[in-house]
């Protein structure tokens, strides 16, 4: 048995360091069946996300080779949080809990990719219990969509960058302003996924009035081939803004969105969303979505 080293914490990561954690990241996925990471955090690991309050934690096996990785936001409003993974072929030697450990004592939260029992073991092991559920939900586009026109005074433009970040923030926040993650996206956060490769302003679209107020938008995004796994698209972020809502706004811009994609090209939709928000999977089970893989949120109080 390889003898782990102490583990090392960092608020940035080397080229070298950064190639490494992706590369565990990505022989965790192809092992499990679901990618370890999230976005944000791939995005906090690749050096462009702010670092304020982020760290990365790593744990080398006794010849060196990047055995484990966490990442924990020490600035989350709600708590310490973060995501970990240890690579296949050092996992039960106790990589896992010497991550955990180094991430301190206290309250905390941490993300299981995929409803695994190894990771629900590990986790009440050490003092985690389960707090929330995010399902992946899918559905082919190849299935009929209802015609549900959008409201009357209404339409549909693609985003302009430049122009609409401060109006779509607004109606963000509006929007999310009880959900943990989305409701608290900073003009950077924006700005972030705006320079990613996958990004389409076309796919971007925005509801407006006749005076081109923002009244709801369906952001989509385009995952390019993995392996043998073929594109899919995402309904990335859909909205309405609760100071004008229009109703059947949500389900207009749910099938256009949709529309989109399979303009596109592609095959199949996915989507998150969490388990207790009984309005929004209602909705997208009137679409024919359903649950793929779920996402398991773990507290430690």
């Amino acid at each position: 048995m390889t003898q782990a080293q102490p583990v090392r914490i960092a608020d940035r990561l080397s080229a070298s360091e950064i190639d490494e954690v992706l590369a565990l990241a990505a022989a965790a996925g192809e092992a499990d069946g679901v990618y370890p990471l999230s976005e944000d955090v791939v995005l906090r690991v690749r050096g462009s996300g702010d670092p304020a309050g982020g760290v990365h934690l790593r744990s080398l096996a006794g010849d060196g080779a990047l055995a484990g990785y966490a990442f924990l936001d020490r600035a989350d409003p709600e708590g310490p949080a973060g995501e970990l993974v240890v690579h296949p072929r050092h996992r039960r030697r106790g990589h896992g809990t010497g991550l955990l450990t180094a991430a301190g004592d206290g309250p905390m939260r941490f993300w299981a990719h995929g409803d695994e029992p190894g990771a629900h073991a590990f986790a009440v092991k050490n003092g985690f219990a389960r707090a929330r559920v995010l399902w992946q939900m899918r559905r082919p586009l190849s299935a009929a969509l209802p015609d549900i026109p959008l409201p009357d005074g209404v339409a549909l433009r693609g985003f302009r960058p430049g122009h609409d970040e401060q109006a779509w923030l607004a109606v963000n926040a509006r929007a999310f302003a009880h959900h943990p993650e989305q409701g608290r996206w900073t003009i950077d956060d924006l700005r972030l996924r705006e320079a990613e490769p996958w990004f389409d302003p076309a796919g971007f679209l925005l509801a407006v009035d006749v005076e081109d107020t923002l009244l709801g938008f369906h952001w989509t995004k385009v995952h390019p081939p993995a392996g043998p796994d073929p594109a899919i698209g995402e309904v990335y972020v859909l909205g309405v803004d609760p100071a004008g809502h229009r109703r059947g706004l949500g389900a207009a811009l749910t099938v256009a969105g949709l529309r989109h994609l399979s303009a596109a090209g592609l095959t199949e939709a996915m989507l998150y969303v969490d388990e207790s928000n009984g309005a929004a999977v209602a909705l997208y089970r009137r679409f024919a979505f359903e649950i793929h893989q779920a996402d398991v949120n773990y507290q430690r109080d």
